[in-house]
């Protein structure tokens, strides 16, 4: 009996030790549909592995590689010259890979009259220039912004690729996530914001056309489409272990097979 009690002691201490888990945080563009599709998948292949996913913006995930609580940091954003430092500062080496395309998409209400923006008019909604609907043609009443939180890669992208760098109207209201913006657009007529690729068919709201363009594979991956952008899985220098075979997964067919089907523009 004894020496079962210590084969079985052994076992389990083997299992436990093969057992791996991947902590990933970061972007709620990438974390909320993204990732974890790609993690279900990767774990239907190897069993032993599971996954920590925290999808709470841009800045929390390259953060987090940044003081060793995460193997992949998420970002929807490169990491700022502030950052890159504060890494170097503590012999961490931010590696960006380049995981998926994505497009920032313009949405109002599904019932909005509003059929088209120049890049002026978005800067000028934004920041708080226009602040009637009836300014761009739509009908007369109080603009309502929805924008991303402040921890959010998308928040500081929509700044730099379409408001110059502004800052937002205060009466802009920040919310978690690209799920949460298209809820408020939805349910409000008067509403607009932006969401990524992955959420622009959802019931409620409807994309607007920038500048004649509106946001898809083909218009991302000529650059016709003035809001594109790269997406990353940020690692402390080359990836190593099962952190490395995620993201080799990521990359290779099957995984850029599931970026397309989750709305994403793939690498190639």
């Amino acid at each position: 009996m004894k020496k079962l009690i210590l084969l079985l002691a052994a076992l389990t201490a083997v299992a436990t030790a093969s057992a791996q888990k991947l902590v990933i945080k970061g972007s709620d563009t990438l974390g909320a549909k993204l990732v974890p599709t790609l993690a279900e998948e990767y774990k239907a292949k190897n069993p032993g592995v599971s996954f920590e996913i925290a999808a709470e913006g841009s800045t929390t995930g390259i953060a987090a590689v940044i003081d060793g609580t995460a193997q992949i940091g998420m970002s929807s954003r490169r990491a700022k010259p502030t950052e890159v430092s504060a890494a170097s500062a503590k012999g961490v080496t931010m590696k960006p890979t380049i995981v998926a395309f994505d497009g920032i998409a313009i949405i109002v209400n599904a019932a909005s009259p509003i059929t088209g923006l120049t890049k002026r008019q978005v800067e000028q909604i934004f920041a708080g220039d226009i602040t009637d609907w009836s300014a761009v043609g739509g009908t007369p009443g109080a603009i309502s912004i929805y924008t991303r939180n402040t921890s959010s890669g998308t928040y500081s992208d929509f700044k730099d690729l379409a408001m110059k760098k502004r800052d937002y109207a205060s009466s802009s209201q920040k919310m978690a996530g690209n799920e949460q913006i298209v809820s408020e657009v939805a349910k409000n007529p008067s509403g607009i914001g932006y969401v990524g690729l992955a959420y622009i068919t959802e019931p409620g709201i409807k994309v607007i056309p920038v500048a004649g363009s509106t946001p898809s594979k083909e218009s991302v991956l000529a650059k016709k489409y003035p809001y594109a952008r790269p997406t990353f899985f940020y690692t402390n220098g080359e990836p190593t272990g099962e952190a490395a075979k995620f993201v080799d997964f990521t990359l290779s067919d099957a995984g850029q097979k599931i970026v397309s089907q989750i709305g994403f523009v793939p690498i190639r």
